[in-house]
């Protein structure tokens, strides 16, 4: 990982804002992808000098009314803006309340988030940890999950298993979505140094080489609380699934739902874990929010 991502930050968003978007004109001629950083600069209310030291890493601690400045001018969402509050206190070495607040790394879900677990049968559900380890899962998730080779690892991780086995790609017809969420979400929930983020990303940049790498590169994309998966299942067919996140902060766990988004998959589903039709309801895609 980069020890300059503040400034990493800040550049990629610069790029990625058009000039109209900004309410700019736009010139005919135009190398640079994005923003200038004379035209950031201008309108966030800095010179383009501190600008450029900002963005190569030479000044690690602006003020909170330059960041406010910076993500006004980049139109920054809540998330974005957190995430760069975050980065910048990393930056600036004073990350000791973020890294002391972070929970131990649990390898266990404890007995009520399993006793919920159990209300959820028969849906797919799982408990997971910051970095994507499988720690519980209902019976109707291994039903789906087990033929897909989600399962197969001593200590399964949804992002090994979707970087690294070929069965993945089969699986997830949105495997590039799915891919940009997991990573979105691993980037922006975890304190960049944390031990165990290094240690798998360091995994995956040799395993699975630019599919993540890439990905964990770009610091503009944020994860979705809700979203959809299509899945090919061996068994079951074509399914489409939609995908609820509840956070568990307390022990740096998250409790992820799969519900069936239409009529045709609630009732593979119930094929799947033997039970009459009817146990699953489809959730239409408007419900979502």
């Amino acid at each position: 990982m980069s020890d300059n991502e503040l400034g990493t930050f800040l550049r990629t968003w610069r790029e990625a804002v058009t000039p109209a978007e900004a309410g700019l004109p736009t010139g005919p001629r135009r190398r640079t992808p994005g923003l200038r950083r004379a035209e950031l600069a201008t309108l966030a209310g800095v010179s383009v000098e501190y600008l450029t030291r900002l963005e190569q890493g030479r000044d690690r601690n602006p003020s909170a009314q330059v960041l406010g400045a910076l993500a006004d001018a980049l139109n920054l969402s809540l998330n974005d803006r957190m995430l760069m509050r975050r980065l910048t206190k990393e930056a600036s070495g004073d990350d000791t309340l973020i890294c002391a607040a972070a929970p131990t790394l649990s390898r266990a879900a404890r007995p009520t988030v399993r006793a919920v677990l159990d209300r959820l049968e028969p849906a797919p559900a799982l408990v997971i940890n910051w970095i994507g380890d499988v720690l519980a899962h209902t019976a109707g998730y291994e039903r789906l999950a087990g033929p897909l080779g989600m399962l197969d690892d001593e200590r399964p991780n949804l992002l090994r298993y979707l970087f690294t086995d070929e069965r993945a790609r089969s699986a997830y017809r949105d495997w590039d979505r799915v891919a940009d969420d997991l990573v979105a979400r691993l980037r922006h929930g975890v304190p960049l140094r944390d031990p165990y983020l290094a240690e798998l990303a360091d995994e995956l940049t040799v395993t699975a080489g630019a599919d993540f790498t890439d990905r964990f590169a770009d610091l503009t994309m944020a994860p979705r609380r809700t979203g959809s998966q299509h899945i090919e299942h061996p068994e079951a067919g074509s399914l489409q699934l939609l995908q609820e996140t509840l956070a568990l902060p307390d022990e740096g766990q998250r409790l992820v739902i799969h519900l069936p988004a239409d009529d045709a998959t609630a009732a593979a589903l119930d094929r799947l874990n033997g039970r009459r039709p009817g146990a699953l309801r489809a959730v239409a895609m408007g419900q979502t929010g």
